[in-house]
């Protein structure tokens, strides 16, 4: 069996791959995100991913290792994790009643090869009110959050519809993941 490494601090993509029952340790990388240079969204988030993954690469040579990093984009632009309270009720409002995307880009590297994709996702929220803006940020739950919400915890209730991977929306797009694992020799559902 060969020893798999998740290369992110994200709970998320933790529970994700545990709840498909892949066998794994985490390896926090600590790639200095501001460094990069990118044209395209997509290109960003599989720069980074793979930055990710090379840096944990050389502490686990003989590990196959996984990373990932995830984005919304809406109107073009892209919105990280919010910066202030405040700024996660700007992006809130943004939000609201309109369509945007998530885009995750994630590599998985083992000893000199590797392969870096992204999945993107649609995903559309129902009109929010005020109150339902404070009270979901008071809540803390946005903070930590590219776009400023879970789809998987309190923030599920403003998604109205999810076009493509409800996994990327969450951060880590487990089908296509799974499917590049195999080409490194890892099945998940033989794991089992």
């Amino acid at each position: 069996m060969k020893k798999i490494i998740l290369a992110s601090k994200s709970p998320r993509r933790k529970q994700i791959l545990e709840q498909v029952g892949l066998d794994f340790k985490v390896a926090v990388s600590d790639f200095d995100e501001t460094r990069i240079t990118f044209k395209t969204p997509q290109e960003m988030v599989k720069k980074l991913s793979f930055e990710k993954v090379k840096i944990i690469a050389k502490q686990y040579p003989n590990a196959v290792i996984i990373g990932a990093d995830t984005i919304v984009i809406f109107k073009g632009e892209i919105i990280g994790k919010p910066k202030s309270k405040v700024d996660a009720v700007r992006i809130l409002k943004l939000l609201s009643s309109n369509i945007h995307e998530v885009v995750t880009g994630f590599t998985i590297m083992e000893g000199r090869r590797s392969i870096t994709k992204y999945v993107t996702s649609k995903v559309e929220f129902k009109k929010l009110s005020d109150q339902e803006i404070t009270a979901y940020v008071a809540t803390g739950e946005p903070m930590d959050k590219a776009g400023g919400y879970g789809a998987q915890d309190k923030g599920g209730v403003f998604i109205e519809s999810i076009t493509g991977d409800y996994f990327n929306v969450v951060g880590l797009p487990v089908f296509a993941v799974a499917k590049v694992l195999k080409e490194f020799g890892v099945d998940i559902i033989r794991s089992w």
